[in-house]
């Protein structure tokens, strides 16, 4: 087991090893437009997680995946060199899904400012119900004289 610190220095130079080759070494075709987000590592440092996403449509995503298991065994070897750990970790790709996340959460967030809007305009013209100070004073004591 290694400390934290180190196992995600690890992973920051997995992350840049991989899109360096997934940039220059790779030339599968049908490999499209994949940017490297993350890398993972567990604290043993025997199995590394690489997040990507893929621009482009379904097809892409898939054929892309196919690319990148293919190539696994070329990018493992490439890291163990660059690495130097005693034991190169197997990886595994992963397709990072934060932008279709995002974009859920920014349809949730319009929602919510049109139901707000929508409530403030049917307040604008909202009148209490009952009294218009629905607080009653204290009764002040009476002075006894």
């Amino acid at each position: 087991m290694v400390d934290a610190a180190r196992a995600r220095r690890i992973a920051d130079r997995i992350q840049r090893i991989v899109a360096e080759m997934l940039d220059r070494r790779i030339k599968d075709p049908r490999l499209g437009f994949v940017t490297v987000t993350d890398a993972r590592i567990t604290a043993d440092l025997r199995d590394a997680t690489v997040y990507y996403t893929v621009f482009g449509s379904d097809e892409e995503q898939v054929a892309s995946a196919a690319a990148l298991e293919s190539a696994k065994g070329v990018i493992r070897s490439e890291v163990g060199r660059q690495t130097g750990i005693r034991h190169t970790p197997s990886l595994t790709f992963v397709i990072d899904e934060v932008h279709e996340n995002a974009q859920h959460i920014e349809q949730l967030l319009a929602k919510a400012r049109r139901e707000d809007e929508e409530k403030a305009e049917q307040a604008a013209d909202a009148s209490p119900v009952g009294e218009a100070d629905p607080y009653k004073a204290p009764r002040e004591p009476e002075d006894e004289d």
